[in-house]
């Protein structure tokens, strides 16, 4: 039975209500956002004369959740305009209001009884067959709404975001002891298809799923530290990237968090999980009481497991907490010779193996000895939860990559290092068995996981025995269509996969997808492929980046050695291959995802289609290096700027030209896929993908679509140039920005190189000149550039530091 949500309300407008609502309004789900009404004014309210029945006084406090999800960063909409969706109000005067909601999901007080006060007032206005749940961390569902109604009951449930919800992927469903079947499928399928979330089904124990495990996890991370003498840098130094753990490691993650936050969620386990075998490493450690009474609490105080100053000269300065003194001093470097060894591993799996096989042999140096000490416990940990908080390692693995940002979970790093050789290990330290272990060891193939003829097939705790891992409808995964060799064409930077039904996808794997001869060559094999096998084709990857843009590195070494051809040479390939992606026979739909910078971005800007994801972060960025576009990322944004003014003469494309210039020449990138379609990157024809995992087949549905409307490539372009008439005037701006040092004199070198391009070169008068004509002032501006000092000192000041230089 479908439920459509077409209107919800979220009651609570703290940082987790306001940020609920406003992934909702992303979603383009209108939404109602209520809170209390404060008890009593405010001096400045007292001042102006104001009484509690004044409107803005009564919305306050709902007024200030939403003011602070607006202002929030990261962003917590996708686009300023976005929050228009949102409706302010208070439980006083506008609780009645959800009498029109689809889907009141509750954020107040992490406290029972508010929470049960509340449900009792919004019953007397809630309607029949209305779904309602919670968003509490660790609070019982079936406590939270006892004593209600049948049919709220059976229409109830926990939904477990993750802070911030927009980026965080993971949602934890929690049924309650009556909750409808159909109830699950419904918030299942809102939350996967229009929130974008990856949906794990947890079951009604304490801090679910991911907080449970992750909590343990980072409790025994402090114990090993102060068990191994070790210091915050090299705990985190061995529990981030290096073994596939986000940046913020340990303590960084807990200073975003709040330690006042994590307190909280350790308390609420150690006096919820009696028989837990674990549940002293749950007493709050006394680091962290120390640390709760200085208010100490991370970056909402300031000070944490890391300070920020101002140092000597100005520069803001990190601090690090010396957890002997509890004074807090400069940063030192955490240097390991096996972590500096693994960063040459690219595969995660591998480089984990790599990192804990020495300890297990009882090896290494401190950082093995740490990330065993600390893994092995955990492993343990996760598998003795099993059936108690999941009834599947599937979902236990799932909520650690999504809640925590892990690339491989709990199980899945079991096997990385070899299932067996683990167990062994722990045996050794006579550590006994959880029987999801012993069943795992005793089967014939001894692994959490394993793959048959291309299909994963993961150990069913209930089953005894391997099931097979079926792939969600719509939901289309490179890998395993690789496994299942439907690899057409390959090379080291890119491959053809036949996605079926007659598309084809060129997916990029190159390091950070950066575009070189290898990625360039096999667009064009798939363009040639459209010729004679495939239907359409499709430009998509599932790396962390769409690409990164052009291999920096390998250009700035071509210019130091002044191959001035080589690179001539370069842009005119990349430049036929995307005319070729343009004017392909048939469509060609680009999915751009996360970064997609520079030739990363002009790719996706000649398709016929772009169906992106959401979280999209698109930009011609090429001059913060000291470039300018020069694959068609010019000429395709002055086409797009005719096709904006098409009907207002030159007046109006003058207009749309200036927010063109400023957006290239600042290096502009989108915030989200809807924010890349403000900036003039997306047309109103191209489609966004709340869920990134369902991405690939969005975009080869949206190919065949275009197949089946009779699709023909567009008539060559000519465009509607201004000459001197846009070139002056923006000269003219490049001149007050440097004067008023906004800009640089170099930034207004290659400013005004860009200008030449966009107003048509050396043209005096309007006119209209073919597409041709811009690449070529495209291709000799970027190679001209490539000799300047300044450019060069530019690439490669980014190549080291990642950071734009301004010199």
């Amino acid at each position: 039975m479908r439920r459509p949500i077409e209107r919800a309300a979220v009651l609570g407008a703290g940082t987790m209500g306001s940020r609920i609502a406003a992934h909702l309004a992303n979603a383009g789900i209108p939404c109602f956002l209520l809170d209390i009404v404060p008890p009593e004014l405010t001096p400045d309210e007292k001042r102006k004369g104001l009484t509690v029945e004044n409107p803005a006084v009564r919305n306050r406090i709902v007024l200030s959740g939403l003011e602070a999800a607006k202002k929030a960063r990261p962003a917590a909409f996708f686009t300023p305009e976005t929050a228009r969706l949102i409706t302010p109000g208070n439980f006083d005067d506008n609780l009645a209001w959800c009498a029109q909601a689809d889907w009141i999901i509750e954020a107040v007080a992490e406290n029972l009884e508010i929470k049960r006060q509340l449900f009792e007032r919004l019953e007397a206005v809630r309607k029949q067959g209305t779904i309602v749940t919670t968003n509490t961390s660790g609070l019982p569902i079936r406590k939270i709404a006892e004593g209600r109604s049948e049919d709220f009951q059976k229409h109830w449930a926990g939904t477990h975001f993750f802070n911030p919800p927009r980026y965080m992927k993971l949602a934890e469903l929690i049924p309650g002891p009556k909750t409808l079947p159909e109830v699950m499928e419904a918030l299942a399928e809102i939350c996967d298809m229009r929130l974008g979330k990856g949906v794990v089904l947890a079951k009604d124990t304490p801090n679910f799923i991911a907080n449970r495990i992750g909590t343990f996890s980072m409790l025994n991370a402090i114990r090993q530290m102060q068990a191994l003498d070790m210091t915050i840098e090299e705990v985190d130094a061995c529990t981030g990237p290096a073994i596939g753990w986000p940046r913020s490691a340990t303590f960084r993650t807990a200073d975003i968090v709040g330690l006042d936050v994590l307190v909280h969620v350790v308390r609420n386990l150690y006096d919820n999980i009696p028989d837990d075998e674990s549940r002293e490493l749950f007493r709050v450690p006394p680091l962290l009481e120390e640390m709760m009474q200085r208010k100490w609490l991370g970056e909402k105080t300031g000070s944490g497991f890391y300070k920020r100053v101002k140092g000597a000269g100005g520069e803001s300065e990190i601090l690090t907490l010396d957890w002997h003194t509890m004074e807090y001093r400069p940063q030192r470097k955490a240097k390991f010779a096996s972590i500096e060894a693994g960063k040459a591993i690219e595969n995660t799996g591998q480089r984990v193996k790599a990192l804990f096989e020495p300890a297990i042999d009882g090896k290494g140096d401190k950082a093995n000895q740490f990330m065993w000490a600390t893994m092995g416990d955990t492993f343990l940990y996760a598998a003795r939860r099993i059936p108690e908080i999941a009834n599947s390692i599937l979902d236990v693995d799932k909520a650690m990559r999504w809640g925590f940002g892990w690339e491989l979970g709990p199980f899945e790093m079991w096997d990385a290092i070899g299932a067996g050789r683990v167990v062994q290990a722990l045996e050794r330290e006579s550590k006994p068995m959880p029987p999801l272990v012993s069943k795992v060891m005793v089967s014939p193939q001894k692994t959490f996981y394993d793959m048959e003829k291309g299909h994963t097939r993961y150990f069913d705790f209930g089953a005894n025995a391997l099931m097979a891992l079926t792939e969600p409808a719509g939901m289309i995964f490179l890998k395993s269509l690789k496994e299942r060799s439907k690899v057409v064409q390959e090379n080291s930077g890119a491959s053809l996969i036949d996605l079926g039904d007659g598309v084809v996808c060129c997916e990029f794997h190159a390091k950070m997808n950066a575009i070189g001869g290898d990625i360039v060559a096999m667009l064009n094999a798939g363009v040639a492929r459209l010729e004679t096998a495939f239907e359409a084709m499709v430009i998509a990857n599932q790396g962390p980046n769409f690409s990164a843009g052009a291999n920096l590195a390998l250009l700035l070494l071509t210019a130091q050695e002044g191959e001035w051809d080589d690179i001539h040479l370069a842009v005119k390939q990349f430049q036929r291959a995307n005319m070729a992606i343009k004017y392909a026979p048939r469509p060609v739909v680009a999915a751009p995802h996360a970064l997609a910078l520079g030739g990363g971005c002009e790719i996706p800007l000649h398709s016929a289609r772009i169906h992106a994801a959401a979280e999209t972060y698109m930009g011609l960025v090429e001059a913060g290096v000291g470039l300018i576009p020069a694959g068609g990322g010019s000429k395709e944004m002055l086409i797009r700027a005719n096709e904006q003014s098409a009907s207002g003469g030159s007046l109006d494309l003058f207009h749309v030209l200036r927010h063109v210039f400023e957006n290239v020449a600042m290096a502009k990138v989108s915030t989200s896929g809807e924010d890349a379609r403000s900036l003039g990157f997306l047309r109103d024809s191209d489609l966004i993908s709340m869920n990134r995992d369902r991405q690939i087949a969005d975009a080869k549905e949206t190919a065949l679509a275009l197949v089946r409307a009779g699709y023909h490539p567009p008539a060559p372009a000519e465009i509607r140039v201004l000459g001197e008439e846009f070139y002056s005037a923006a000269r003219l701006v490049i001149h007050m920005l440097v004067r008023g040092e906004y800009a640089t004199e170099y930034d207004g070198v290659v400013a005004r190189k860009l200008a030449y391009i966009l107003s048509g070169g050396g043209i005096t008068a309007p006119q209209t000149v073919p597409e041709q004509y811009i690449l070529d002032l495209e291709r000799e501006a970027f190679v001209s550039l490539c000799g300047e000092r300044k450019t060069q000192e530019r690439i490669a000041h980014t190549l080291k530091t990642g950071k734009p230089l301004r010199n």
